[in-house]
């Protein structure tokens, strides 16, 4: 039986508003329990959660009461089980939970106490943060943080940090041979404005080097890590993001670059506008909604359609999983906690998907992953230990 989006979206929304009528909560329940579009119902409520916590507008959840309710209108047998901390829950949820979900396919159900309002451990590791280095052209740095204004000198170029981000007023005589480079920590992000009025937006353990002025026929910056672009338009001068051996090639648009050296790809993703991705003889005209992913072993590269609310989740405070593998998901958790992975057993080869927010302590996000899946976890200093 094939479901209205448009409906769905109306029951959820009535859900999250406490107003569903008995037979609209029958409804609801009897669609997830159908679950006739898997992927598309996930995409939508991963859409629907990002916009909801962008916007702060998440609702409070008694988590326990909402699992109370849910058992008593949806039977668990035959359901696929969504998971939300240790607590087995429908996909509705999903838009209510205001922290966190993981779902994973073919989970056995369990039904403890939620890790969310659990006490933490004194071992607990907080999350990341806005904060960055700052080099600048004669080599001095600047650490940066949310923190206060600051105005920051550099030649004729004017540099101020307001409300955790750069924004750079240069200067007429500034030589295009001077760069800046903003460095962000394992547990750091930081948002830049370029000269040119272009917007970058740096994950945990990357950097961006770039002139203090675009004066040449192009505008160059070279970046290591992952970093999001909102480029101002000039036709007159392209704007290029040097990666390893890889270019960028872009007009005025919006994408995503991610190339962590620990990493086998280096994925390009457009949102908006128009790019084209170069390595070598490779080259790729993409088109809005598509990722060029690199095989940095092969330097095969291939066009694929791209789940865009994961890849720019970590800008807009989460992490966001789409049939990913433990290590997978566990290498994101370390650059932005600053954690060393130990793994003590072999992971499970089970895949992931759903949700959790980068604002959690390290203890919540994994007691999610522990419920989501087979392995078991414990922190040392700043190691995560992966256990059977």
């Amino acid at each position: 039986m094939q479901h209205d989006p448009a409906r769905i979206k109306y029951l959820l929304e009535r859900y999250a508003a406490k107003s569903c009528t008995r037979e609209e909560l029958d409804e609801l329940f009897a669609v997830i329990r159908e679950m006739p579009a898997e992927e598309t119902l996930h995409a939508f409520m991963e859409e629907q959660y990002m916009l909801l916590h962008t916007n702060g507008s998440l609702p409070e959840v008694d988590y326990e009461q909402v699992y109370r309710n849910i058992v008593q209108h949806t039977p668990a047998r035959g359901m696929k089980i969504f998971t939300f901390g240790k607590v087995a829950a429908a996909a509705a949820i999903i838009l209510l939970a205001g922290a966190a979900v993981i779902w994973q396919s073919q989970r056995k159900q369990t039904l403890p106490s939620s890790p969310i309002t659990a006490q933490l451990p004194k071992t607990d590791i907080a999350p990341g943060g806005t904060k960055a280095t700052l080099t600048l052209a004669d080599g001095t740095t600047v650490t940066l943080d949310s923190a206060g204004n600051q105005v920051i000198s550099s030649g004729s170029t004017t540099i101020t940090r307001h409300q955790g981000q750069l924004l750079y007023d240069a200067g007429k005589e500034t030589a295009a041979l001077q760069y800046n480079t903003l460095s962000t920590p394992r547990g750091g992000q930081f948002r830049v404005v370029l000269p040119d009025g272009s917007k970058v937006w740096l994950n945990s353990a990357s950097s961006l080097r770039y002139p203090l002025a675009f004066t040449g026929k192009e505008r160059v910056v070279e970046l290591d890590g992952q970093g999001y672009f909102e480029v101002a338009g000039d036709a007159e001068q392209p704007f290029k993001v040097k990666v390893r051996s890889m270019e960028v090639r872009v007009l005025g648009t919006h994408f995503d670059v991610m190339a962590y050296k620990d990493e086998n790809t280096v994925n390009t993703t457009l949102l908006e506008g128009a790019v084209q991705v170069t390595e070598g003889a490779a080259k790729q005209l993409l088109k809005p909604g598509q990722q060029a992913v690199l095989d940095t072993r092969s330097h095969e590269m291939l066009v694929q359609q791209a789940n865009v609310n994961k890849v720019i989740a970590w800008k807009n405070g989460l992490f966001v999983f789409n049939n990913m593998t433990l290590p997978a998901i566990l290498r994101e958790v370390a650059r932005w906690y600053d954690v060393e992975i130990v793994y003590q057993t072999t992971p499970s080869t089970e895949l992931y998907g759903g949700g959790i927010a980068r604002s959690l302590h390290l203890s919540n996000v994994l007691a999610l992953l522990e419920a989501g899946g087979s392995n078991h976890f414990k922190i040392e200093g700043r190691k995560i230990i992966v256990l059977p």
